[in-house]
């Protein structure tokens, strides 16, 4: 099986949250919820984007705690037959 001729993106976020009382980190959702809605403000900045290969990829989801089967690759980088 050949390796994923698809692109896939990386794409880094640094969220800044300012509050009186030290920010305790839940859910994203919920950071989200507290700068808008909440008591704390804050920003975010897209801080790098990257280019990634089916490897690569299948590599960072894997470190993500999610499966390569996400975007229908197999864990070493190929596309999943099976899945198209």
């Amino acid at each position: 099986m050949d390796k994923s001729k698809r692109k896939f993106h990386k794409t880094t976020i640094t969220v800044v949250v300012l509050s009186e009382d030290p920010y305790q980190l839940s859910l994203l959702s919920d950071v989200s919820r507290d700068i808008v809605d909440g008591d704390c403000a804050g920003s975010y900045t897209v801080t790098q984007t990257e280019e990634l290969n089916g490897c690569d990829m299948a590599k960072e989801l894997m470190e993500n705690a999610s499966d390569p089967e996400f975007f229908r690759l197999t864990e070493d980088g190929c596309d999943d037959e099976d899945q198209f």
